[in-house]
């Protein structure tokens, strides 16, 4: 008997894979968008009990849901805040790094600008800031949160000396978390 190197094992296990994700596909697939009614609404048609719907027919115990009780959607917010908001950075030192200002490197650098929710209270943003310089510098940052692309509040950011080569945890507040907001971006205004 002859043998042959023929990849058995893989053969089967990507028939598995491939079963496997059909079978994901097609339970996933219990509502698709079947029309669109004279009112503009979009209906869905559930495959499995045939039903077909749409949202403003969703119900609680068989009435229909208040608008106040409605799903809230993000991208009819028009919620931002007038002007520039100015806030003094609460700054945590970190610890030095090596100096590194230069060609191809600003003299200060913010990074991983993270965006938290302190329920009931204010979006809050946590960046590091960092001196590459062998100067002191007193930089002003400016960070922008949006909402699907829509700026919701202008932050000007004052930030205490940095000394060189020192590395510093910064958090700005933002808006209140009654508003929604989904990204935060940050940049150096000054020095740069």
């Amino acid at each position: 008997m002859k043998s042959t190197n023929r990849p058995t094992g893989l053969l089967v296990l990507g028939s598995v894979v491939a079963f496997g994700m059909a079978a994901a596909a097609a339970m996933a697939q219990t509502s698709a968008p079947v029309a669109v009614s004279p009112d503009g609404t979009t209906q869905f048609r559930d495959q499995v009990t045939g039903k077909t719907w749409s949202p403003s027919e969703v119900s609680q115990n068989g009435k229909p849901v208040s608008a106040e009780n409605r799903a809230f959607d993000p991208q009819v917010q028009v919620a931002t805040a007038e002007g520039v908001v100015v806030h003094d950075a609460q700054m945590q030192l970190l610890g030095l790094v090596p100096i590194t200002a230069g060609p191809g490197m600003p003299i200060v650098s913010i990074d991983n600008p993270s965006l938290h929710a302190i329920p009931g209270q204010r979006w809050q943003t946590a960046l590091y800031v960092t001196n590459n310089s062998m100067d002191v510098v007193q930089p002003v940052l400016g960070c922008e949160i949006s909402n699907g692309g829509r700026v919701v509040e202008e932050t000007r950011v004052i930030v205490p000396s940095i000394g060189p080569g020192e590395r510093w945890g910064a958090s700005v507040y933002g808006p209140s978390t009654d508003i929604f907001v989904d990204r935060v971006t940050c940049r150096v205004i000054a020095p740069t």
